[in-house]
């Protein structure tokens, strides 16, 4: 059984230029809710629960160019439950949703225009569309320069901005961290015009929002991700710069700064600006942490490292061949002597690392990321299990012409080892033009997946996921 709802069919997005708004990056435009979907294989008993996907797409053509990031969140939701799966997508009705989808038009232009000074709802759309967490019971949808949205389970419906009862003070990262022992969860949110560029917010395990603290940075800089260990948290001030002298020079106001070296804060959970200190690395970008732990004197941390990053492409970057490629690095921090080592972990692309979340900021044996497909699009062509202990991995290809996501790991109920459970994720099958749930077994991953879930409608590549048990 399947279930429409209003979505006029009208509403269509350009594609004859832009590679995001073609092929399976296109938009779609129907939410739709379906029951006792086809299985190929067998949905593991014990697996109970919803996996949620979070990722752009646009409900109106943009005002000038679209850029990836621009797109209005939609959430793709599968629900497992007793062997058999149902499906619904949902837009994250934010308020800049609701004003466009009255106007019936595209109100905001995007990341690769300029910013909209004039415009009577404000310069920038929050459009929720990156990442999930779910913190003391309630699902909050993430877009970094902004607010979260919560919202509700299993039906996926927006309930609205959530700002911790009128306490919070900045944007809100997209990749807040969750300590799994004591229930904490630290943000942060960074600033583009007012000094110091920077707030660290703690909630607590009951979902109150404790302090909030200034964290000077010398200029304001992207930060997408961050890392926490059981007693510090780390910011990383990397070079990809905001600077609006740049824009009177015709040049980006976003842009990598390869002279500048990159810059990792450590503070204690409870600490603050007085209590940071800076260790200095070569000059890089990193979206995406696996994890971060301490080691006797050492903070770790395990991140996908790229030597250059510009949102913007820039040609005079263009001399370095690995700029914007993504592979698996480890930093070792010396708190007591000062001292930095950095180490490439794997020469093999890929992104969007995930790891057994009941181990976060403590030491982790194993970590999964997306292998990248030799593609100028971010297309992810398998999985791969990296065993951090024994230095070695093994990777799952998906098959020629499939694509898929981010992997979530779903832990098995019980489980006694770190890689017991399961890895989850939408795989787009580009020849046969069907979209599936795959669930693959996280310990026998180089086997074809325990189960395949037919999902009756088009799942567009989208950015992160979540798991979160029945």
């Amino acid at each position: 059984m399947i279930q429409l709802t209003g979505i006029p069919e009208k509403i269509m997005v350009s594609t004859l230029v832009n590679p995001y708004l073609d092929g399976n990056f296109a938009p779609i435009h129907q939410e739709i809710t379906a029951e006792n979907l086809k299985v190929i294989g067998e949905l593991p008993a014990d697996l109970s629960g919803m996996f949620v996907r979070n990722g752009p797409n646009p409900q109106f053509p943009a005002i000038g160019q679209y850029h990836w990031f621009d797109g209005d969140g939609m959430l793709h939701g599968v629900r497992i439950h007793n062997g058999k799966a149902s499906y619904r997508n949902r837009y994250v009705r934010t308020q800049g949703y609701q004003i466009e989808h009255q106007a019936g038009k595209a109100i905001w232009s995007g990341l690769l225009e300029p910013p909209q000074m004039d415009n009577p709802y404000g310069p920038v759309k929050n459009v929720a569309n990156t990442a999930l967490v779910w913190h003391s019971g309630q699902l909050l949808a993430l877009w970094e320069a902004g607010a979260p949205h919560a919202i509700r389970l299993p039906d996926l419906d927006t309930i609205g901005a959530y700002n911790y009862n009128g306490k919070l003070a900045s944007a809100f990262t997209a990749h807040p961290k969750v300590d799994p022992v004591t229930g904490e969860m630290m943000f942060f949110g960074y600033s583009l015009a007012q000094p110091p560029y920077l707030k660290y917010s703690v909630v607590s395990a009951a979902g109150e929002l404790l302090q909030t603290v200034p964290i000077e940075l010398p200029t304001p800089v992207m930060m997408h991700d961050f890392a926490i260990t059981e007693n510090y948290t780390i910011f990383m001030d990397l070079p990809l710069t905001f600077r609006p002298e740049r824009m009177q020079k015709g040049q980006p106001f976003l842009m990598f700064e390869r002279d500048l070296p990159s810059r990792f804060g450590i503070v204690p959970r409870h600490g603050d600006n007085d209590n940071i200190r800076w260790f200095e690395s070569s000059s890089c970008f990193l979206f995406h942490i696996l994890n971060a732990y301490e080691a006797g004197d050492e903070v770790i941390l395990i991140a996908c490292r790229m030597s250059a990053m510009n949102i913007v492409p820039i040609p005079e970057a263009n001399s370095d061949p690995d700029a914007g490629i993504p592979r698996l690095y480890q930093w070792r921090f010396n708190l007591k002597t000062g001292n930095v080592s950095e180490q490439m972990l794997d020469d093999v692309a890929s992104e969007f690392p995930r790891m057994n979340e009941t181990l976060v900021g403590r030491k982790n044996r194993y970590g999964y990321t997306g292998k990248m497909a030799n593609n100028p699009m971010p297309l992810f062509e398998g999985l791969i299990k990296y065993d951090l202990e024994k230095g070695q991995s093994e990777t799952h290809h998906f098959g020629a012409g499939r694509y898929g996501g981010e992997a979530v790991f779903a832990p098995r109920p019980g489980a006694t080892v770190e890689d017991d459970g399961w890895l989850i994720t939408f795989v787009h099958d580009e020849n046969e033009q069907q979209s599936e749930l795959v669930v693959f077994d996280a310990q026998n991953l180089t086997d074809a997946p325990v189960a395949r879930v037919m999902i009756p409608q088009r799942v567009p590549y989208g950015f992160h996921a979540i798991w979160v048990a029945e």
